[in-house]
């Protein structure tokens, strides 16, 4: 009974295995996370761990016989992967692409169908196989390309920004070749025109429901949750929204993950955001891993040894001539030359779409399994390989990137806020006042408050303010705690802002960190924990006091000025502001001074 109990969570346990045992060991031998799961894939998979358990049938614990189990779980991490580029988005910044999504992302899938459907056909397939086979391997991989650059951080860049530009549409090109591949399943006798009306009324309708929900009832949803001051329920709000909109768009017949990307996009312009992703990120690292390791499972290594040559030569000549294809494109586009071949390699290998379309012909009997295998095994090896490109055509992209002329246009700008110079932790009073100063001075700032009736309001006044706990190290990182110069804590709990300046400090060591104090004592805890400037609140006014008691008993402004200054400077010295390690020894010193005596001692 134990037994059968423990083999419900097997499938489980080796997931999480190894995602926190196997890939960490391979990632310290240079294999990046995706090469790893899909290696630990084949590796765990019914054809290696799964024929050897004939042999020593104790390995039989260790091997997955399929992926059907674990299947719907890797389709969210998909699904949470285009949530997050969604909010990364918004509709405003999806239109400043349009050139590059629906000129040469249309471009490329239009030529690359036309032109593999040729090929298909020069193979011995039938037009309607062929036509099948065109449409799903004109597709790229936008889980593991998305994620190689987002893991690089290179996803700003102009290859990165390209090759995305061109995923979004194969994405959104999804819907129009499932319709067609329903369309090529009816009977004869069926309207042509009937079916394809209804099919994008469906598609029009879908659409619209999933924006209108996210423009007028994400927000009140999310401010009404964040009001119960439970970050148990902001999470689950959170992936109810990511999986329900994914699920109203399946049910209308269009992706998942494409529905999941239009409820990011609404998400994109609201106070949550930051918030938002902080959440998800994790659920999205962990289930992609599932998904790479799923292609591990698919790929069908039997097919392979039975005629390698073959396969292997099929799947080269298919990415070469992709690469081509979008190569040419992408320099028509004024793409630069290191962009446009990087673009190309990375997105010439097949994508997880291919496996949607080829099983949905399958589903409808347009074709069948039997022609398919090839085809599906084609497309697995190239996704397999998807990592080894990229590593192998990256010091040709540094090479030519070096030798780039004047003439080759740069990558386009982040835009202004994506990656602010000051972050506000605290948008208070002191916080407004220091935002407005930024403003003022032309500087970028990010600020972060928990008061969703204050944030909603500043949002609304088209300030740069977030809701979300700046405490969280996560949440920091995705405000753009590792590229920003300078951090302001200016709210008014000692306790949060020390472990604010602590975490921040650990997560940036060269971060400047400007914190209020309430007093001198706080100033002291403050240095300890790593803050390069304590304002204690005290000793301000005290000062500012003074100098308006000099001036109005006749010393003259310069010199009352000159004298708060010089007291300044003192209480400077006093907390040890100079020196970074006096500081700290002199504010251990003051702390022990002060604590209170047992008297009993």
């Amino acid at each position: 009974m134990v037994a059968e109990s423990v083999a419900h969570f097997k499938e489980a346990l080796i997931v999480l295995g190894t995602a926190g045992v196997a890939i960490p060991l391979l990632k310290r031998i240079g294999i990046n996370n995706i090469l790893g799961f899909m290696l630990v894939g084949v590796l765990l998979g019914p054809q290696v761990l799964g024929q050897l358990a004939v042999y020593w049938p104790w390995l039989s614990t260790l091997a997955i016989a399929n992926g059907t189990s674990i299947a719907a779980l890797a389709e969210l991490g998909v699904v949470f992967l285009l949530f997050l580029i969604g909010l990364e988005l918004s509709p405003e910044r999806l239109l400043t692409m349009k050139r590059l999504v629906f000129g040469l992302g249309g471009l490329q899938v239009l030529a690359s169908v036309l032109l593999l459907t040729g090929a298909a056909l020069l193979l011995g397939f039938t037009q309607q196989q062929a036509l099948v086979i065109g449409m799903a391997v004109s597709l790229s991989s936008t889980a593991i390309v998305v994620q190689m650059f987002s893991s690089e951080k290179r996803l700003g860049s102009q290859a990165g920004r390209t090759s995305f530009a061109v995923l979004l549409f194969q994405d959104l090109a999804i819907i129009p070749m499932l319709i067609l591949v329903g369309i090529m399943s009816q009977p004869a006798g069926g309207s042509l025109v009937t079916s394809i009306g209804l099919a994008f009324v469906q598609t029009a309708a879908a659409v619209a429901l999933i924006v209108a929900v996210g423009r007028y009832a994400l927000r009140p949803i999310l401010k009404l949750v964040t009001m119960s001051e439970s970050p148990e329920l902001f999470m689950a709000a959170v992936l109810f929204i990511a999986i329900g909109t994914g699920a109203i768009a399946t049910a209308a017949g269009l992706s998942m993950s494409l529905g999941a990307f239009i409820a990011g996009l609404m998400l994109a312009e609201t106070e949550y955001r930051r918030a938002v992703e902080a959440i998800i990120e994790p659920f999205k690292g962990l289930l992609l891993g599932l998904f790479f390791l799923l292609v591990g499972l698919s790929l069908d290594m039997h097919g392979i040894l039975a005629d390698p040559w073959r396969i292997l030569g099929v799947a080269a000549a298919l990415v070469l001539i992709k690469a081509a294809l979008i190569f040419g494109l992408a320099r028509a586009f004024r793409v630069a030359r290191h962009a446009a071949v990087e673009t190309a390699f990375l997105l010439g290998p097949c994508g997880e779409f291919a496996f949607v379309i080829i099983g949905s012909a399958t589903a409808l009997g347009l074709v069948t399994g039997a022609d398919m295998s090839s085809a599906l095994l084609v497309v697995s090896i190239t996704m397999f390989t998807l990592p080894l490109i990229g590593r192998a055509t990256r010091p040709v992209v540094n090479s030519l990137r070096k030798n780039a002329t004047a003439t080759t246009l740069p990558p386009p700008a982040v835009p202004e806020g994506e990656e602010p110079k000051v972050i506000i932790a605290g948008f208070g009073r002191v916080g407004s006042l220091i935002a407005s100063m930024l403003e003022e001075h032309g500087l970028s700032y990010l600020a972060i408050d928990q008061d969703v009736q204050a944030v909603s309001q500043h949002h609304k006044d088209g300030r740069n303010v977030f809701y979300g706990n700046a405490a969280d190290p996560v949440f920091l990182a995705k405000c753009g705690l590792e590229t920003a110069q300078s951090l302001a804590v200016t709210m008014d709990n000692p306790a949060k802002a020390e472990e604010i300046v602590r975490i921040a400090r650990k997560e940036n060591p060269k971060l400047k960190i400007i914190a209020r104090a309430r007093d001198e004592r706080h100033a002291m805890k403050l240095y300890l924990a790593g803050v390069t400037e304590a304002v204690p609140e005290t000793i301000e006014s005290s000062l500012q006091l003074g100098e308006a008691l000099l001036v109005e008993t006749g010393v003259p402004m310069g010199l009352a000025i000159a004298a708060v200054h010089e007291r300044r400077d003192g209480f400077r010295k006093l907390l040890g502001r100079p020196n970074r390690r006096e500081a700290v020894s002199e504010a251990r010193r003051k702390l022990r001074n002060r604590l209170p005596r047992n008297p009993s001692r």
